[in-house]
């Protein structure tokens, strides 16, 4: 089978010549209706530099995210492929893996994943025969052209490997234990969960300076107040300060999701300026459409960098 060319420069490349890496996220569907998911691509691939596709996203079946890679692919678009240990074993990731590489997608980020009973088929047998520092000795292990049982392969693989870590974390020392195990597996660039706090989020960037690898923001975008109180009570590893839901509180009526727009064009431009990262993800949460208009008001276009 031959391999598929780049459409776009690959997220290392990107990173490896110094620009500032923009990003984007594609939720798949719960069903096989995929024409407003291609849209969203349509929106995105123009605008930012590669496409995350999330992977049975809190643990709720969806569409494969494999298989929304290569619909990015053949829009011209660039994939960042997650793979999660949850739902699959060595062998199923490794054959996925294979068969991944075949079709030119060359970024993967590598999750443990969310547990089963937080998502939608509570009687499912959760997998996590690895977890994600595993997974990314999974890879290098295959880039030396043997699977994870000790045979050889006809051929080596080559992946840019990528993992998360959580800034916002309390406490943020088992974080850094984490990212530090990823970093020695052989992880080469990182993305945060979301952060709203940039105070904090520099802070730990002093720390993660000190490390051989690219980090990009996560940012999460605010579409109402209720939502900023939610995130805080109840997602782990978020904290969207005062002053911001405060911000978010004082919106008009029905516009409350352009000073959400606001609120991350400002947070993207800061980050820039200041390089406080090495780029930014946006994830717009079934918002693609808005993504544009954060860039322009971030004054930040990716054909111009």
């Amino acid at each position: 089978m031959s391999e598929i060319k780049h459409a776009k420069p690959s997220i290392e490349e990107i990173l490896d010549n110094g620009k500032f890496l923009v990003s984007g996220e594609i939720g798949p569907p719960k069903g096989p209706d995929i024409e407003e998911m291609k849209e969203h691509i349509e929106l995105l691939k123009d605008k930012v530099h590669a496409m995350n596709i999330t992977d049975n996203q809190s643990s709720v079946m969806r569409y494969p995210s494999l298989a929304t890679a290569l619909l990015i692919k053949e829009a011209g678009g660039e994939p960042n492929l997650q793979v999660t240990c949850r739902d699959r074993n060595r062998m199923a990731i490794e054959a996925d893996l294979l068969f991944a590489y075949t079709r030119g997608i060359r970024s993967v980020l590598c999750l443990t994943g969310d547990s089963v009973p937080v998502g939608d088929h509570k009687d499912a047998k959760p997998v996590f025969d690895i977890e994600s520092v595993q997974l990314i000795n999974l890879i290098r292990t295959m880039e030396e052209g043997k699977d994870l049982g000790g045979n050889e392969m006809n051929a080596p693989v080559k992946f840019f490997k990528g993992a998360i870590v959580t800034p916002e974390a309390v406490p943020l020392e088992p974080q850094l234990i984490k990212f530090e195990k990823k970093v020695e597996a052989g992880a080469k660039w990182f993305q945060t969960q979301a952060i709203y706090d940039m105070d904090n989020f520099a802070k730990f960037m002093k720390t993660a300076r000190d490390y051989p690898v690219k980090i990009q923001a996560g940012l999460v975008l605010l579409v109402s107040v209720g939502m900023a109180r939610y995130m805080n009570g109840n997602v782990p590893g978020v904290f969207v300060p005062d002053d911001l839901i405060d911000e978010m509180a004082s919106a008009e009526k029905g516009k409350a999701i352009d000073t959400g727009i606001k609120i991350m064009a400002r947070q993207v431009k800061q980050i820039r300026e200041e390089g406080l990262a090495d780029g930014v993800h946006i994830m717009a949460i079934g918002k693609e459409g808005v993504v544009s208009r954060i860039l322009e008001e971030a004054e930040l276009d990716i054909t111009q960098l």
